[in-house]
């Protein structure tokens, strides 16, 4: 007879592979919104009993958003070195606001490899200093240095949000949405704010 799993265990058997896919494509592809995804998994972590929980869902997001990131960055120096480009590095510019993409070339030229460290704590800001070390040929080497530790404080980050989450509701599935909520609304707060700039120039 087979052994069934405790669900603790099974949780562990699936979570974290698709903790890592998610975090993965989302760095991959921008379009998911992974902090979120990060969040929810630390407050389903902070209400288990095993102490390596959190620990996982840190170590799992970190290492999946910097492989996204490196693969994404890789494509992308691909794009500049041929003669027609490519459609990741096309994309990428599209989704770099132009003000966005010259406030990161700025800070780049002037603090070198530490703007990288503060692009994934800024929302909206990891695609525009990404395009920037791109269109600034910044080896590879140097640009997975630079990411690796943007992604530990990134998931440090959003991992405190999601036990800040856990720790104020009783129920896990009530801490997921407060977490969810805290993220998304921190991800969507600088594009607000562009919009409501941006209209008000239009007006005046």
């Amino acid at each position: 007879m087979m052994r069934r799993l405790p669900p603790e265990s099974t949780q562990h058997a699936v979570g974290y592979p698709s903790l890592f896919l998610l975090v993965a494509l989302g760095s991959l592809v921008p379009v998911l919104p992974t902090g979120a995804v990060v969040s929810s998994a630390a407050v389903v972590a902070f209400h288990q009993t095993s102490p390596l929980s959190l620990l996982l869902v840190f170590l799992v997001s970190s290492l999946a958003a910097f492989l996204g990131d490196v693969t994404l960055y890789w494509l992308g120096r691909r794009g500049t070195r041929s003669k027609n480009g490519s459609r990741w590095l096309a994309a990428l510019r599209e989704r770099a606001a132009p003000d966005r993409l010259e406030q990161a070339q700025t800070r780049l030229a002037e603090h070198g490899v530490a703007v990288l460290v503060l692009s994934r704590l800024m929302p909206a800001g990891r695609i525009p200093v990404m395009v920037a070390c791109l269109l600034a040929e910044m080896p590879l080497r140097t640009f997975v240095r630079g990411d690796a530790l943007a992604c530990l404080a990134w998931a440090a980050t959003y991992q405190l949000i999601g036990i800040l989450g856990g720790s104020l509701f009783p129920e896990p599935w009530q801490g997921v949405l407060a977490a969810v909520a805290l993220a998304l609304a921190v991800s969507a707060a600088p594009a607000l704010w562009r919009r409501v700039r941006r209209s008000r120039r239009q007006e005046a």
